[in-house]
């Protein structure tokens, strides 16, 4: 699988064209994951809609498994350059950028977990992550947790709110505090500390991921400045 992620070849600029590319196949699964999601992905359905046979994509891809390990690498793309951003704005820029990558193909939140191989996309948005507090004072390892615990963040927002095709309802901040109030008409003697909260909310009411994201980033900057002091 691995040769798969890292020994893509362009197709050749000169002679015929392949009539199937590794790409082609996989651009087409991601089309059916993100209007279907991801289980709706076989072989056979990716051969049908590309106007193939079954066996003939085996000749590029040994299966599924293979299949949506490069269809997640793809999707995921290159994490866009932000220049000129100190570590705290870069790190902002990244995870809402994560979050966008997510909002996009849903499905990556069931494609990128557990022990699989990963491709140098999905590696170059930690090493972009991890190149935003090179210059913090952290050691390795606090540069390492730092990316993997904003990464839990996005990715734990992102699985409540979008929906994956196919599957599970996104529910929005505005769907939780909706359903909250009107439980807490009838009910909020029994609930007094959650009553008074909602009685105190501002109207900004989705700001879970930046809110998530400010708190996370002030005890990163804590750290750093112990560090250097």
């Amino acid at each position: 699988m691995a040769d798969l992620l890292w020994d893509r070849k362009p197709a050749p600029s000169r002679g015929p064209k392949p009539a199937m590319t590794l790409e082609g196949i996989a651009l087409a699964g991601i089309a059916i994951a993100d209007a279907e999601g991801l289980d709706a992905v076989s072989m056979q359905r990716v051969a049908g809609d590309l106007s193939f046979t079954k066996m003939s994509l085996y000749r590029y891809v040994p299966g599924k498994a293979e299949l949506v390990a490069v269809m997640s690498d793809l999707a995921i793309g290159s994490p866009p350059d932000h220049q000129g951003l100190d570590w705290r704005e870069s790190l902002t820029a990244w995870a809402l950028d994560l979050y966008a990558t997510f909002e996009r193909h849903p499905w990556l939140l069931l494609s990128m977990v557990g022990r699989r191989a990963i491709g140098p996309n999905e590696l170059t948005w930690m090493d972009r992550g991890i190149q935003a507090l090179s210059a913090s004072g952290l050691n390795g390892g606090e540069q390492l947790d730092s990316v993997l615990v904003m990464t839990g963040h996005v990715r734990t927002i992102a699985q409540q709110a979008f929906t994956l095709p196919g599957g599970t309802t996104g529910v929005t901040e505005e769907h939780i505090t909706s359903a909250l109030t009107e439980v807490l008409k009838t009910h909020a003697e029994r609930f007094p500390g959650l009553a008074a909260a909602m009685q105190s909310i501002d109207g900004n009411q989705n700001q879970g991921l930046t809110f998530g994201l400010d708190r996370i980033l002030d005890g990163i900057g804590l750290l750093i400045t112990a560090r250097k002091g």
